[in-house]
Order: structure tokens, then C-alpha cells, then sequence
């Protein structure tokens, strides 16, 4: 399912592409528990989530030479993380729950 969340991001880092949601983040979404919005936007700005610092500089090395995937993870709720991971190419941002990798 395409995610229509791309024009409240002003100032993306990267492009965004083709924006897609998994089953499970779906479904949250549809039960009012998940609103993806502020987490793409974090995304597409830089902001790695919680991420440990090599992670951080893997996504920022990978921001720079557009070879390699992007990846975000956020905790929504102590029982919820959110991770966000954008093709290397960058034609797809992908939302998804860890349980769906």
C-alpha cells in the first residue's frame, strides 16, 4: 500500500521514491496505533533513529556515495519499533516492523 506522507517533508536529505508500507505496519496504522508520518519525515531528514553510532555512520557514508541502502530504526512504544529502509538506489522506502524483515 503507497504511503501519501511525502509532501510534509520539506527538506528530505535523499529522495524518497516509491513509498511503501508492510501488512503489519498497515495494520497499526489502520487500528490508530502507528501514525508513520513523523517517523518517515525523521527518516528522510537524517535522523537514524536509534541507531548505535556505527550504524549511524554506515547510513551517513551511504547517504554520501548513494551505493548503499539507508536504514532507521525508531521505538514508537516499549512494545513497537518502526524500522524505515530506503533502496540503495533509492526507488523504494520501505516501512516495516523488525518481526517482518
Amino acid at each position: 500500500m503507497a504511503l501519501a506522507v511525502l509532501n510534509l517533508v520539506s527538506q528530505p536529505r535523499f529522495p524518497a521514491g516509491h513509498v511503501v508500507m508492510t501488512i503489519g505496519v498497515d495494520a497499526l496504522v489502520r487500528q490508530g496505533r502507528l501514525n508513520p508520518a513523523p517517523y518517515l519525515r525523521r527518516h528522510l531528514s537524517g535522523d537514524w533513529g536509534d541507531l548505535d553510532e556505527g550504524d549511524r555512520r554506515l547510513n551517513d557514508a551511504a547517504l554520501e556515495s548513494g551505493e548503499d541502502r539507508l536504514f532507521s530504526s525508531y521505538r514508537v512504544a516499549p512494545d513497537l519499533k518502526l524500522w524505515i529502509i530506503t533502496e540503495w538506489d533509492r526507488s523504494v522506502t520501505t516501512l516495516l516492523l523488525p518481526s517482518e524483515y
